[in-house]
């Protein structure tokens, strides 16, 4: 496999425009293929392609771009390409969301500290963090399907996230210097708002009403509605 890598890595432009020829729209909309990394992992070698998938969940132009460069690949390392598609684990696409709240806003320092404690909790307890991360998902589910997006992709990348290094929240919960709670969150989020289920009707108003135009802006709508379910939950 080293072999393999290197030899890809060393024709890696050639790749990348095979790769931006599927798709000269995005290429001129400052999209497409940018990079390339290949894994080792025991005999087999995974090739990853970074693509710039704009406004658009992406999904369908990347797996177009991994199908059009298998061959090119397989000529390259006299090997065969097992698989051809995206990863829904998309770190590159990571969404974040912070608040504070006020401990009297909320119910005094006592409720503070059991919502760190479920937390902690929920880190150290595999059993209780799977019901935690749910509930999380709970508000970024009903988002994803609303605007026309594909929720399983969202299930799916934002557990694999929680998973790496071992199972733990998708969220943080600590006391501020002045006792109030803060809150973030960090997690994957694939979406988009051109392309696919996003031209729907529905999902047009969804937009509207949200004030939304690109997909930064719907990743961090999503990520904010993550933890204020977690919040209230």
């Amino acid at each position: 496999p080293q072999f393999s890598r290197l030899k890809i890595l060393g024709h890696k432009e050639e790749i990348l425009k095979i790769a931006n020829e599927q798709d000269q729209v995005l290429k001129k909309l400052g999209g497409g293929a940018v990079d390339l990394s290949c894994r080792i992992i025991d005999d087999y070698l995974v090739v990853h392609l970074l693509v710039n998938v704009k406004d658009a969940m992406g999904a369908n132009i990347v797996n177009t771009m991994c199908e059009s460069v298998a061959s090119k690949i397989e000529e390259l390392t006299d090997g065969k390409v097992i698989l051809r598609i995206i990863s829904n684990l998309a770190v590159e696409r990571l969404a974040h969301a912070r608040a504070v709240f006020g401990k009297d806003d909320i119910g005094g320092s006592d409720i503070v500290d059991r919502i760190i404690s479920a937390t902690d909790l929920a880190n150290s307890d595999p059993f209780r963090c799977a019901t935690h991360n749910k509930g999380i998902m709970n508000g970024i589910d009903a988002l994803v399907i609303a605007t026309g997006n594909d929720f399983r992709a969202v299930e799916s990348g934002a557990h694999a996230y929680a998973s790496l290094g071992g199972y733990h929240s998708l969220t943080s919960w600590e006391k501020t210097m002045d006792g109030d709670l803060a809150g973030s969150i960090e997690l994957p989020m694939p979406v988009g708002v051109i392309g696919g289920g996003t031209m729907s009707p529905y999902a047009r108003l969804s937009f509207k009403i949200l004030g939304v135009k690109t997909s930064t802006e719907l990743s961090c709508v999503a990520a904010s509605l993550g933890l204020a379910q977690n919040f209230a939950a």
